[in-house]
């Protein structure tokens, strides 16, 4: 058998073609869809038979199961979404991702419309969009140009692969294991999943099993048996990649392998039962022949399999999701308010599928962010009053770990945002990424204001300088003050960018920088009376001077939301 290296490479080549063909045209239409894709999942995930629609519908759409998924993680991980929710989009993503092999059957391997024959002019449509202005018009650009080299990798696909009837030694090699008993049908499983986490993409896997089956390399239960690996296989790769993620991101990711691993379980069991069902289905309903009775009926036989497996299996784990939830909790647990506190939520080491989504886990965090330094102005207002000494302890023990939490969020989220920046980028995200490296910069020296703050009033407490009841009141308003402004804040944080404006944002900042020249008016007359020490009066001074700073940078913070930086 000649099937040199040569060969082996440019049916590697080829695969690499194909995915890389996949890869722009999912990334082209997540910066089509954008923000979009966002407010589908939340307005369609009410409950999780929704769930299973949207996750087949998102998942069609962008052809990428992982794309999908990570979206609902971080809907869950923001608590737009139950993890039972969340649940049934992951089911709904199963059924989505079957849409590839009816592409790749129609328009690459059957019918006698084939796409590969019109790559050219759908390049040539996509490539002037490449130079469009429009940001929307060049990421159509990317997506038709992928669609085009998918189906041009398809080809060279299966060009690459050897005719099997000059070298029938292939098809007596496999005859010799694909006699489908079931420890070949298990190894065959084996086999798909292998394959997937080769080439890292279940769709991609499943393309190769079709060339492969309709060049007649492999009988049909082979396929089938290593399309139910395939399933496997993706749900391992995600499990890899949650590894570094959050506890959210292990939960889903467990939920996707027992989701897979059960119907896959009971796929063996009814496997000899269940096939020849898929091939009168075929026949039955599609008007297509047996698989049997030629090779050229293969791949959509299969694709009837692949698809009627996962419709079968959603449909019948859909009302086991609680169950599932329980099985994941269990399996992942919460390591309590420590996991919250100590590390970044949203956000793991991975990247997401492109810069816009990963924008999306960013501005999530820094919306946790805006909260934690939130926080820490209740917990200073709480020192003003505070006179038990060791609350006092407390509370300045916490500030300074606040404070900590906010260095180490801004130089987390930082690093992360210069790895996204480091991919291609619309000019959209470059603006938003400007924004975002200001805004935490701000917020990191909100959480430095409020220790500055928390170490004044220890000195007050060590040095025995009390403030009259009118000092005490008068800071405590400009502590609401602030507060109103930081609440405001953290909801222009979690909404959405365009939907933002400066009015309420701008009142607040207005109504304390009133009020501190108000009090700083009647400051210094008291000063003059001498209605308090010299020492009270610096200390008082020093904290109504930092509140209107974090307010100064609260308005910042908006300003960076909107874009005015």
């Amino acid at each position: 058998m000649e099937f040199v290296l040569f060969e082996i490479l440019k049916l590697v080549g080829a695969l690499g073609f194909f995915i890389y063909g996949m890869k722009v045209m999912s990334e082209g239409i997540q910066k089509v869809a954008g923000d979009g894709l966002r407010q589908i999942l939340a307005a369609m995930t009410k409950n999780r038979f929704r769930g299973v629609i949207t996750g087949l519908l998102v998942t069609t759409l962008v052809q990428s199961s992982s794309a999908s998924t990570v979206m609902v993680v971080s809907f869950v991980n923001a608590g737009l979404l139950s993890l039972v929710q969340a649940i049934g989009v992951i089911m709904g993503a199963n059924v989505g991702t079957t849409t590839t092999a009816w592409l790749v059957t129609y328009f690459g391997l059957m019918g006698k419309f084939k796409l590969i024959h019109y790559a050219l002019p759908i390049i040539a449509i996509g490539f002037p969009l490449m130079f469009s202005k429009s940001n929307k018009l060049r990421s159509w650009s990317e997506f038709l140009i992928g669609f085009a080299i998918l189906f041009m990798g398809l080809a060279a696909l299966k060009d690459s692969v050897p005719d099997i009837k000059n070298n029938p030694e292939i098809l007596a090699f496999l005859s010799s294991y694909a006699d489908i008993g079931f420890m070949s049908l298990i190894m065959f499983v084996g086999v798909g999943t292998i394959l997937t986490l080769l080439v890292q993409s279940s769709s991609a896997a499943m393309a190769l099993t079709l060339v492969m089956c309709s060049e007649g390399w492999i009988p049909f239960e082979v396929a089938a048996a290593m399309v139910l690996g395939e399933n496997i296989g993706t749900t391992i790769t995600a499990n890899l990649a949650a590894l570094i993620g959050n506890v959210h991101a292990k939960r889903a990711a467990r939920a996707h392998l027992i989701f897979n691993l059960f119907g896959v379980f009971w796929m063996l069991v009814a496997f000899k039962a269940f096939v020849p069902l898929t091939i009168w289905l075929s026949e039955s309903v599609l008007g297509v022949g047996s698989p049997y009775s030629g090779a050229e009926n293969v791949p959509l036989n299969l694709s009837v399999f692949h698809t009627t497996f996962n419709i079968v299996n959603t449909f019948t784990l859909v009302w086991f999701a609680g169950f599932i939830e329980k099985i994941v909790v269990r399996m992942v647990p919460s390591k309590g308010d420590a996991d919250e506190e100590y590390s970044l939520e949203f956000i793991s080491t991975g990247m997401m599928a492109t810069p816009e989504m990963s924008l999306m886990e960013a501005q999530k965090e820094i919306a946790r962010f805006g909260s934690v330094v939130r926080k820490m102005n209740g917990f200073v207002k709480g020192l003003v009053s505070e006179q038990d000494n060791k609350k006092v302890s407390q509370t300045l023990a916490r500030i300074k770990k606040y404070e900590d939490i906010t260095d180490r969020i801004e130089v987390d989220v930082a690093n992360y945002l210069a790895k996204v920046s480091q991919g291609e980028m619309s000019e959209s995200s470059s603006l938003k990424v400007r924004g975002m490296l200001s805004i935490i910069g701000d917020l990191e020296r909100i959480g430095d204001i409020y220790y500055q703050m928390s170490k004044t009033i220890e000195r007050k407490n060590d040095g025995k300088v009390w403030f009259t009841p009118e000092q005490r009141n008068k800071i405590n308003e400009m502590f609401d003050l602030a507060e109103e402004g930081l609440i405001t804040m953290c909801l222009n944080l979690e909404g959405i960018a365009s939907e933002v404006t400066m009015e309420k944002a701008q009142e607040h900042e207005t109504a304390l920088n009133i009020y501190r020249k108000k009090i700083r008016k009647e400051h210094l007359a008291s000063v003059e009376k001498g209605d308090y020490n010299f020492n009270s009066a610096t200390v008082y001074a020093d904290l109504f001077n930092s509140i209107e700073k974090v307010g100064d940078h609260t308005i910042n913070v908006t300003e960076g939301v909107v874009g005015e930086v």
